[in-house]
């Protein structure tokens, strides 16, 4: 039985990025945190020195028409940035074109007040947590 690493998902942006992670059996996705984009890459080192991690999920940002948003050339610098300094974590894109909707109304459905689900923050570690589970269960 192969020890296995958790899959990271980051919901990527141009300000913040969510992140969510699953748990050692890949089972579960719990959201993470929410981080500034330009400390991602310090938040990850940290991460990966503490867990054991194999892949990383990142949402691939098209809009309802089918055409990639703008932000998806931050998110190749930022996987070429990765893949040099993480070499042995796989990177997996993963079509997110309807999570951060989801995001927003699952929120909005949780009965958190208007502030709180207001705050983008919560939005980007939920997007990313959605990301993380419909990819776990498009594997199975």
């Amino acid at each position: 039985f192969a020890t296995m690493g958790q899959i990271l998902a980051v919901d990527f942006g141009k300000k913040r990025c969510g992140l969510a992670a699953t748990d050692d059996l890949r089972i579960i996705a719990s959201g993470l945190d929410t981080v500034e984009t330009t400390a991602l890459m310090e938040f990850l080192r940290n991460y990966f020195g503490e867990n054991s991690v194999d892949e990383v999920v990142i949402g691939l940002p098209i809009d309802l028409k089918g055409n990639m948003s703008e932000v998806e050339q931050d998110i190749q610098k930022f996987i070429e940035e990765f893949k040099s300094e993480f070499p042995e974590v796989s990177v997996v894109r993963f079509d997110e074109r309807f999570t951060s909707k989801i995001a927003s109304y699952f929120i909005s459905q949780s009965g958190k007040n208007k502030k709180q689900r207001q705050e983008k923050g919560l939005i980007d570690k939920v997007s990313a947590t959605l990301i993380l589970q419909q990819y776990l269960e498009q594997k199975l």
